[in-house]
């Protein structure tokens, strides 16, 4: 559907805009993030039959104003009373993957992986802030003591890494999971 539109005067002129509109909100709804916001943008943009050029700046601004909450796919909330340092590893298409450091707060929980999850395990290793592990783990992987991306779970000391054994999590193959990290018993 095309629309033309007159903008109001512009240096003793008239300045006429034509917006293929069907096309444009059609071509925008792959953005899975800004589905509703733009679809329901549209339908505002289609329905103000005699003033699109308000429309166009409601529908800019509503855009633009609404905040979108990152989608959490893996969270790790902290249910101690110690501040921990979480750092995660997964599989990532062709060799190991880790990645640190999130602070957590007690009560608090932190986003570690806002993609969809690809893994059905995910690896979990958290210590306090003396550098006590907080969690007993059997898969060991790589991590350094300042922030850090390392792929490979090989040599770890050989590569100037430190090993560390992280806490296996079976997400059941599913898109988003929390891991809830307790102080242990005792």
């Amino acid at each position: 559907m095309t629309y033309n539109i007159r903008f109001p005067k512009f240096h003793g002129e008239h300045v006429r805009k034509t917006f293929m509109t069907q096309s444009f909100c059609n071509s925008a709804l792959p953005f899975r993030r800004f589905r509703s916001t733009i679809s329901h943008a549209c339908a505002a943009f289609v329905q103000f039959d005699g003033q699109r050029v308000r429309a166009i700046g409601v529908f800019i601004a509503g855009f633009l104003a609404v905040p979108q909450q990152a989608e959490a796919n893996f969270q790790v909330c902290n249910q101690t009373l110690d501040v921990i340092n979480v750092a995660i590893g997964a599989w990532d298409l062709d060799a190991w993957e880790t990645e640190g450091w999130w602070t957590v707060g007690p009560n608090q929980c932190a986003n570690v992986i806002e993609d969809t999850l690809t893994s059905r395990f995910i690896y979990v290793y958290a210590r306090d802030v003396f550098n006590k592990s907080m969690l007993e783990g059997t898969t060991a992987l790589c991590i350094d003591p300042e922030e850090f991306v390392i792929r490979g779970r090989e040599d770890c000391l050989v590569r100037g890494h430190i090993a560390a054994r992280f806490h296996e999590v079976d997400t059941r193959a599913s898109e988003r999971w929390t891991f809830f990290l307790r102080a242990p018993e005792g």
